[in-house]
């Protein structure tokens, strides 16, 4: 898809991109933006309602208070109050009481007498004589408020509270009633709660949710009619009941709460704003206090809710942005292809009329801006490849000849090369015993040479006497050529140590080996990355007494039934070793019918398998049982059928060379005879 969009598309689609990454931290600065303009109009906005608020709160019941201080504090009532049962008094308070019960908001008042505990009601205009409407109690708990109100040392309280006895839920403005420090009743007026909540609760904004609360926390108005702490200016509340704010904010937030009321009650006529979770939720409260009430009026801003900003000018904002960046690609891609893309797509002909070999072509240079610095440098380039194109093809030319001619040469080198390796091959052939082991063992012998390269560094050995016949494998160091030479030298130092010390004793013939081998190379004086050393395993068989003598460096000789294994292993070191070792006879019976092997380590370490382990002494002996009984010839086909099944795709690692025999009982005319025991 990016090979058909081209240019013109890329660098569209670039500069589409590159406007949506800037766009995406614009749209987040926006986003915080607007966050903290609508934080900051809903702060100012629940400050304005809650003044509002308190100024609609104080209003009335400032009213309402000072209606009862007046009506608690008329020369009527207190006489009234000393003597009740005065008709003259009762009469005067009666006139007087029926109006203020016109002037106060429930058209409703109070009196109790505290001599008596009568409580006197007034909701109607007179009626008769005045009778109270119940006579508190002490005893009672529901009258527990009065007594409580009556022992603080306010001169007043307001409270919400429904009376049970008249039916009534009122916003209560309680004054004392005292004459001269005596304390004679308590009076005042009330609000009817339910008016009060419709005025000031529940008509309330969206998203608003105004609280009046006391000095203690305890709410006097909700919109939820539950959370109303009845009472609560004269008993106790408890501290999670849900009828204080306190309650409906976590605990780890109530001491900054407490802060925001403190910090209000100092200053009044100030807003104090602080966030906090309310039931759960996350609301931006709006503390204010009335001093006049000794209330606050508290308002939970939801900011989510509340329609602060209005939502409908983003889509259109979306709209004009999306016609900007329109517009902005639009006038980009116009100027890329007038610009650009033009000058570009007629150097793109130029470019494959040189590729075509016309080195004519040129390109207008009179532009002064990067294009036409451009066409100037391409068509210099197009001299400068015509010229180097003329004396590259001269070049090519000659070197083709000269390359042609080592080749050549390499060709008649490699034929000189090929036909000495094969030579040498023949060489070395020569010098292997095989005719020998034909001739005496017949088929009671089997061999596998196989060299690493054309000629190797392994040999195997055979000399037969009268008395029996000496065998042997010799691995020398290196491979190739320099192996194969190797093994020239050790055949005559072979051939030398048998002549000096005879066939029948391997040890000292390894001996003497070791010996020449010393003498012979000086290995003091060679180089270190040049090695000398040979391994070797050499068999002295005795058939007319059916035994047996091997020594070894470093090889092991392993004889087998079919069902049991005995390898005999020979000296730790190697001929030439730096540190000379004895090498020891190991005198063994001759078994009959059990096959005998000698291999150089070429077979054990050759890589194969999955991993490219070597063959392994494990493996190596289990196939020697395996195969033991088999015939010489097809044992040995056996052997390198299995190697090479191991070997898979890993190269030959180095020269291999195995050889394994077997004696079987000769007949009884054969041992009285006195024949050679090669049968």
């Amino acid at each position: 898809m990016a090979k058909r969009l081209g240019l013109r598309g890329k660098s569209t689609l670039t500069l589409l991109l590159a406007c949506l990454i800037a766009l995406i931290p614009a749209l987040l600065i926006g986003w915080q933006a607007v966050e903290e303009v609508r934080r900051h109009f809903a702060s100012a906005y629940a400050e304005q309602y809650t003044l509002l608020q308190m100024q609609r709160i104080v209003a009335p019941v400032s009213r309402e208070l000072a209606l009862s201080r007046r009506f608690a504090g008329s020369v009527v009532t207190r006489e009234w109050l000393r003597d009740p049962a005065d008709p003259q008094r009762r009469e005067r308070f009666m006139t007087e009481a029926e109006g203020y019960r016109q002037q106060f908001g429930s058209n409703a008042y109070f009196v109790i007498d505290d001599a008596t505990g009568d409580y006197y009601f007034g909701d109607a205009p007179p009626n008769g004589d005045l009778a109270p409407s119940y006579r508190l109690s002490p005893d009672t708990p529901g009258d527990s408020w009065y007594f409580d109100t009556m022992s603080s040392t306010s001169t007043y309280n307001i409270n919400v509270n429904v009376d049970q006895t008249l039916e009534q839920a009122m916003i209560w403005i309680n004054v004392k009633v005292r004459d001269n420090g005596e304390t004679l009743g308590l009076a005042g007026g009330g609000i009817e709660l339910g008016q009060f909540l419709n005025r000031f609760i529940r008509d309330s904004a969206p998203g608003l949710t105004p609280m009046i609360i006391d000095s203690r926390g305890a709410l006097q108005a909700h919109p939820d009619q539950t959370r109303i702490a009845l009472s609560s200016g004269s008993s106790p509340l408890e501290a999670e009941n849900g009828q204080r704010l306190q309650s409906l904010v976590p605990p780890e937030q109530r001491e900054g709460l407490r802060s925001a009321m403190h910090d209000a009650m100092r200053r009044p006529g100030h807003i104090i704003a602080l966030d906090v979770e309310l039931e759960g939720e996350p609301r931006l409260l709006s503390v204010g206090y009335i001093p006049e009430l000794q209330w606050f009026l508290v308002t939970a801003l939801d900011l989510q809710a509340a329609p602060v900003l209005d939502s409908r000018w983003f889509w259109p904002l979306v709209a004009g942005l999306g016609l900007v960046l329109a517009l902005l690609m639009a006038v980009f891609a116009y100027a890329t292809d007038r610009l650009i893309l033009s000058p570009l797509g007629r150097l793109q002909l130029s470019a494959k009329a040189i590729a075509a070999g016309d080195y004519a072509t040129r390109l207008p240079t009179g532009r002064s801006d990067e294009i036409g610095a451009l066409s100037r440098a391409f068509s210099d380039m197009a001299d400068q490849v015509a010229d180097h194109t003329q004396r590259l093809e001269e070049k090519v030319r000659q070197r083709t000849r000269d390359l042609e001619q080592a080749n050549e040469e390499m060709r008649r080198a490699r034929r000189q090369v090929d036909a000495s390796l094969e030579y040498a091959s023949i060489i070395q052939r020569a010098i292997l015993p095989s005719r020998q082991l034909d001739h005496h063992l017949a088929d009671r012998h089997a061999v596998v040479w196989r060299p690493r390269d054309q000629v190797g560094g392994d040999f195997y050995v055979f000399r037969a006497t009268e008395q029996g016949y000496l065998m042997g494998v010799i691995d020398c160091a290196g491979h190739g050529v320099p192996g194969s030479l190797m093994t020239m030298l050790a055949r005559a130092i072979v051939d030398h140590a048998i002549l000096l010390v005879g066939p029948h004793d391997p040890a000292a013939i390894l001996a003497e080996m070791d010996r020449q081998n010393r003498a012979t190379l000086h290995r003091d004086t060679l180089p270190r990355s040049i090695a000398t050393n040979m391994d070797a395993a050499l068999v002295w068989v005795d058939p007319r007494r059916d035994h047996l003598t091997f020594a070894g460096a470093k090889l092991a000789l392993y004889a087998s039934d079919g069902e049991r294994l005995e390898v005999y292993p020979g000296g730790k070191r190697a001929l030439g070793h730096k540190r000379p070792e004895p090498f020891l006879n190991q005198t063994l019976p001759l078994r009959r019918g059990w096959t005998y092997t000698l291999c150089t380590d070429g077979f054990l370490d050759q890589a194969g398998g999955e991993h490219g382990f070597g063959f392994g002494n494990r493996r190596f002996e289990a196939m020697i049982v395996h195969h033991a009984r088999v015939e010489l010839a097809a044992q040995a086909a056996a052997f390198e059928a299995e190697l090479d099944d191991y070997r898979g795709e890993h190269p030959q690692r180095d020269d291999i060379t195995l050889l394994c025999f077997r004696f079987d009982p000769p007949p009884t005319t054969e041992r009285q005879t006195g024949a050679p025991a090669a049968s």
